[in-house]
C-alpha cells in the first residue's frame, strides 16, 4: 500500500477519535459537574491525535519548500483574519480561506491549514483552552471537506458549490462546537439541559433546541452569510491565483538546444571552396579560362 493510502487511513482514524470526543454526551452518562471536570481531560486526549495528524500530513509528498512556504503564509493570513474578527458575533472570514485553499490544494493541505490556523491564532491571541483541540479538528474538517466535493469544470458552478458548502460547514461547525460543552453550559431541569440518565432521543432533542436558540439562529447564520458572500465575491480570482502555484511538482527544465552547423551553401546552389591548409600543399590552379597567347 502506498504511503498516501495508509496516511489517509490513520488521519481518518484520528478524525473518528476526535468525533467521539465531540459526541461523548450521547454515549456516556455524566453529571454536569463531572462533565465539566472531564472536558479538559478529553481535550488533552486529543492532543496526541493532533500530533500524529501533523506528522503524517507533512510526509514526503507534502514536505516541500513551496508547501511549507504556502502553509506559513496562509496560516499567518488565516490567524490574522481570525484575530481581527474576534468579538464580532459569528463573523468567521477565515472559513473563506480554508475552503478555497482546501479546494485548490487538496484535502490534506486543507486539513493541515485548519489545524495550523487555529494553533497560530491561539498562540498570538492567547486563546488556548480545552476548546482549542476541538476547534483545530473542526476547522481542519472544514478545509478538507472542500477538496472532497466532486470535480466541477465550470468556474461558476464550482463557486456555487463552494458557497453552498460554506453554508453547510458554517452550521455544522457551530453544531459540533456546541456539542462538547453543552452538558455543563446550562443548568439542569430545563428543556435544553443535558440529562445523564435520559435516553439518546431525549438528549438529542434537548441539544437540537439548545443549539437552535443559542447558536444556529445567530452566530451560525452570520457565519454562513459571511462565508457565502466572501466566496462569491473573491472566490473566482482567489481560486485561480491559488491554483497557479502548483504543489509538489517540480518544473521540468527546458530541453537543451543542440547547435546546428551553419550551411556553407552559397546562393544559387554553389559551394564555398576553402584553401587547403595542409603543409606543402600546392595551390589549386585557377579554374577560370586561361588568357590566349595570341596578341
Amino acid at each position: 500500500m502506498r504511503r498516501t493510502g495508509w496516511t489517509a487511513w490513520v488521519l481518518g482514524g484520528g478524525s473518528l477519535l476526535a468525533a467521539a470526543g465531540f459526541a461523548w454526551p450521547f454515549f456516556a452518562s455524566a453529571l454536569p459537574e463531572h462533565a465539566q471536570a472531564a472536558a479538559p481531560i478529553v481535550a488533552f486526549a486529543l492532543v496526541p491525535a493532533l500530533i500524529v495528524a501533523l506528522a503524517l500530513t507533512l510526509d514526503r509528498e507534502m514536505y516541500t519548500a513551496k508547501t511549507v512556504a504556502l502553509l506559513g503564509v496562509l496560516s499567518a493570513v488565516g490567524a490574522a483574519v481570525r484575530i481581527a474578527g474576534t468579538g464580532v458575533g459569528g463573523v468567521e472570514a477565515v472559513f473563506i480561506l480554508l475552503i478555497l485553499a482546501g479546494r485548490a490544494y487538496g484535502a490534506r493541505f486543507g486539513f493541515l491549514l485548519g489545524l495550523l490556523t487555529i494553533a497560530v491564532s491561539s498562540v498570538l491571541w492567547g486563546g488556548f483552552g480545552p476548546w482549542t483541540p476541538f476547534q483545530m479538528f473542526a476547522c481542519g474538517w472544514v478545509g478538507a471537506g472542500a477538496a472532497l466535493l466532486p470535480r466541477i469544470r465550470s468556474v461558476r458552478l464550482e463557486i456555487a458549490a463552494l458557497a453552498a458548502y460554506g453554508i453547510v460547514a458554517s452550521y455544522l461547525f457551530g453544531l459540533v462546537m456546541n456539542l462538547w460543552f453543552w452538558p455543563f453550559a446550562v443548568g439542569s431541569g430545563t428543556d435544553i439541559s443535558y440529562a445523564a440518565a435520559a435516553p439518546f432521543g431525549e438528549n438529542l432533542a434537548s441539544f437540537a433546541l439548545y443549539t437552535l436558540v443559542t447558536s444556529t439562529l445567530t452566530w451560525d447564520t452570520v457565519r454562513a452569510i459571511t462565508t457565502t458572500a466572501g466566496i462569491v465575491l473573491v472566490g473566482p480570482a482567489a481560486l485561480a491565483a491559488l491554483r497557479r502555484a502548483k504543489l509538489g511538482r517540480a518544473s521540468r527544465p527546458a530541453p537543451a538546444r543542440t547547435a546546428t552547423p551553419r550551411s556553407t551553401s552559397l546562393p544559387g546552389g554553389g559551394t564555398r571552396t576553402h584553401p587547403s591548409t595542409a603543409p606543402g600543399a600546392a595551390a589549386a590552379p585557377p579554374t577560370g579560362p586561361r588568357p590566349s597567347a595570341r596578341a
